[in-house]
Parts: C-alpha cells; structure tokens; sequence
C-alpha cells in the first residue's frame, strides 16, 4: 500500500474493506511500534483482518491461535523433550545437541526472521488470566531467552503484531497500557454494501436491498440470542443466489434461516412470528429512521 508521508502505511487491501478508523488504527499501532489489540463482535473481521494487513505491507504472516490451555512460552519456543526421549531409547536424531529438539513457536519465529513479518494472536482471552501478562516483557524488549540452551533470541526485525479478543475475560491493565486498542463496530448499510460487493460483486441491487433489509431487521429483534454476522450474510447470499430465489419469494419471509441464525431458540422465535402473521420489513422505512436511506 502506499506510504506517501511514512504513516499511511495500510488503506486496506481489495478483499478487505476497512472503516477509517480500523485504518488509522493500524497505522497508528504500525508507527508506534505497539501490539494493535482489535475486539468486537465474533464475524466482524478481526482474524481475517491480520491476512489482509499482512498482503497490505507486503509480509508474511504468522498465526498464533489461543487456546484454554495456551501457555506464553508456547508461542516462544518449545522443547520437544518427548522426541528426545525417543530418540535416545531407539536411535536417530541428533541426542548429544539439544538445540535440535527446541522449536520456535510463531512468537519466536517472527523475533528469529530474516523480514518482517506480521503476527496474529488470535483469541488473547481464551487463556488463562496471566497469559496477557506472561507476554508482556518479550512484547516490550522483544527478546527472550531459551532457558535449556541460555541462547537469547532478539527480533532482527520487530514483527507487526495483532491481537484479537472476544471479550471472554477481562485483559489486564498492564497489558492494555502497551497495546493501541480499536473496536470493531457492526458495519452500517452503506459499508456492508462494499463488504458485500467484495464477496458477490454483480448481485443485483434490488435483490441486496432486500437481503440487507431484512438483515438488519433480524438484527434489531430483541430476542435474539445470537445476531447474524457478516460473515453469515455473505453465506446466507452465497445460498440465496445458488438457490435462484426469486426477488418475491425474499420480499415475503426470510428463506435458509439456518445460515443466519445459529441458535435453536432464535429459529423457534422466527417461527413464532411466523405463526401469529408477523410482517416482514419490504423497504428500510419499515426499520424506523436509524435506517433511512
């Protein structure tokens, strides 16, 4: 992307549309040097938003994704002592050099690399609640040591790092302080019909008119357990187009509700309306004037 004044580095990439704030975000995190930390609502393009900064800048990219038993050294290094254990009972490998049974995790793989590189550590607040904290020296020195071997790994490039949360669990304040935070807000009509147009660029206008009217009105009902997503709507598009429905038939109810909603009380819900007659909206009007257009 271009790099006109040395901080717009990132405007977003073809397949992903970025608001200009999530942009200044990532140019912000870039020039500071600082882990950008993104959360907002699952399917609103956090992870994937790492793949695309990641084509932006021209880097490679490395994933870290978290899990309830992550641990921080994790995405240090590993040493694979089962392997060695192996190996010494039954021949093969190299026993003598311990060094041989130690693996960088992507942490320390972006540290160790010839070119920068961008680092996604996905899902930060599903591990425990010292994860954050166990990260926060090797995030600031960007260095650590391999305690079995006392070799140091110092990052010959510091790598742009992203980390994504879902709000399970409250990050500490330490760890926030040294992070450049933006949250994702659902994205409004107009910026869902560039998202949309990414995905299914010829879908006629008429028909996602409908399909992000009636979008936008499952949206706003307030028993809904789980919301659809983008990532939903764009699915729920993809069968609507390989179906062939007719522009009628999705002005009068809301067809392959499964790629919508996810929840079996949300579907019973819709049935519900369904059965005492409830009207579906035909036009942006019937969503009252937060959605005028």
């Amino acid at each position: 992307m271009a790099e006109s004044n040395g901080f717009n580095r990132f405007a977003g990439t073809d397949g992903y549309i970025a608001s200009n704030p999530l942009v200044d975000a990532v140019n912000c995190a870039i020039a500071l040097q600082r882990p950008l930390l993104i959360k907002g609502e699952p399917g609103t393009g956090k992870t994937v938003l790492a793949q695309h900064v990641a084509e932006g800048l021209g880097m490679p990219l490395l994933k870290w994704h978290i899990k309830s038993t992550s641990k921080a050294v994790d995405g240090l290094y590993v040493y694979d002592t089962v392997q060695r254990l192996n190996d010494s009972r039954f021949g093969g490998g190299n026993v003598g050099d311990i060094r041989s049974y130690i693996k960088l995790g992507p942490l320390g793989q972006s540290f160790a690399a010839e070119e920068r590189q961008v680092l996604l550590i996905d899902e930060v607040d599903k591990a425990d609640l010292e994860f954050p904290n166990d990260l926060l020296r090797e995030l600031d020195e960007m260095r650590f040591t391999i305690n079995e071997t006392s070799d140091d790994v110092a990052a010959k490039h510091r790598p742009v790092v992203l980390i994504t949360s879902n709000n399970e669990k409250e990050l500490p304040d330490a760890f926030l302080r040294r992070c450049v935070f933006h949250f994702i807000e659902f994205p409004e009509p107009a910026l869902m019909r560039q998202i949309v147009a990414v995905h299914h660029p010829h879908l006629d206008a008429k028909l996602l008119d409908q399909v992000l009217i009636k979008f936008y009105w499952l949206r706003e009902q307030k028993d809904l357990r789980k919301r659809p997503s983008t990532s939903e709507l764009v699915d729920w598009i993809a069968a609507l187009l390989r179906s062939g429905l007719s522009l009628d038939k999705l002005e009068e109810h809301i067809p392959f509700v499964g790629a919508l909603l996810k929840k079996e009380q949300d579907i019973e819900a819709l049935k519900t309306f369904d059965g005492r007659g409830g009207k579906y909206p035909k036009a942006w009007s019937d969503l009252g004037p937060r959605y005028q257009q």
